[in-house]
């Protein structure tokens, strides 16, 4: 006798159809989305590294910071903040900045000041489905603002600048191992912070910059232009021998305003702008007999839209010569 195989249950068959679907088009998306050539799902700026005291600029003389940024990314969100694909895309960024500030005053009170942040950056992207797709590390796009005019006053800090970031980071539009951008990016910025108290103990400061992209060479890609910002609400406690304990809030979005633009771009690409959001806390030590600070920060996203989503963990220190 001849046994017939079980017919297979025609909802269970579309189930099982819709699955693989599904996965190959998690697949094709982080790929297409996440390529080297059509690659945009954030802006250059580092968001949240100027969350805390925005408008201050620090004392005449030479300043040294580091900041050792990483932010962790498990989710990537489509344009209606639906889960595209899992996995793993990590960015991590050591930024070296020298600042110098003028001792002379200029334009009712302002002191002049310049800066480079030379950064050595390492991403990888996995998916849970195809596996390490990219990843590279070694010396990333470098970020010259020449121009930075700085007014400290009683109740209020504020900073407006220009800056540039030049892509002397490794870029390779057939490549996988890219840390740089393969454009030039100009931006203009500006930070406040606003003391809510006589003794400058409570404060709150806020940093917009919005960046403008020129074309990719090799792709002739034009990136959509972004809008920065960075913000924060903290209350700084003595510790004695003038240390002081500075806590609070922070947090950070970055929005896409204009369309990317190219020749291998289609419209779906072009018109998915990026949002992201942010929620966090800080703490920062305050050493100001040997002119030195450290802290850290902690960034938890959420809704984001057409990009990644995950966290940020930053440690910063600076020391003043």
């Amino acid at each position: 006798m001849q046994i017939m195989p079980n017919p297979v249950n025609p909802v269970k068959r579309l189930y099982r159809i819709n699955t693989i679907i599904r996965i190959n088009m998690m697949v094709i998306c982080t790929i297409a989305v996440l390529g080297p050539v059509h690659a945009q799902v954030r802006g250059v700026y580092p968001l949240g590294m100027s969350a805390t005291n925005s408008g201050v600029t620090p004392a005449s003389g030479f300043t040294y910071s580091n900041q050792l940024l990483i932010y962790s990314r498990d989710q990537f969100k489509g344009p209606d903040g639906e889960v595209l694909a899992t996995g793993n895309n990590s960015v991590v960024m050591d930024m070296n900045t020298l600042t110098w500030v003028s001792k002379k005053e200029i334009l009712g009170g302002a002191k002049f000041s310049m800066s480079a942040t030379l950064p050595v950056a390492n991403n990888s992207l996995t998916s849970d489905v195809a596996g390490p797709i990219s990843g590279g590390g070694g010396f990333a796009d470098s970020y010259y603002q020449p121009v930075i005019l700085g007014w400290n006053k009683n109740r209020v800090a504020v900073r407006a600048v220009y800056g540039f970031l030049a892509p002397t980071g490794r870029f390779d539009a057939d490549a996988n191992d890219n840390v740089g951008s393969g454009y030039w990016t100009h931006a203009l910025s500006s930070g406040q912070t606003f003391y809510l108290t006589e003794n400058k103990a409570t404060s709150v400061s806020a940093f917009q910059m919005y960046e403008f992209h020129t074309t990719q060479k090799e792709t002739r890609i034009h990136p959509g232009q972004t809008l920065n910002l960075d913000y924060s609400v903290t209350h700084s406690i003595s510790l004695g021998d003038e240390t002081s304990l500075q806590v609070g809030l922070v947090g950070y979005n970055q929005w896409q305003t204009t369309d990317k633009t190219g020749p291998a771009i289609t419209p779906q690409q072009a018109t998915a702008h990026y949002k992201v959001n942010a929620l966090g806390f800080v703490s920062n030590v305050m050493l100001p007999w040997n002119k030195a600070s450290v802290g850290f920060k902690y960034f938890k996203e959420f809704a984001n839209r057409s990009t990644f989503q995950g966290y940020s963990v930053q440690i910063s220190g600076a020391i003043h010569f």
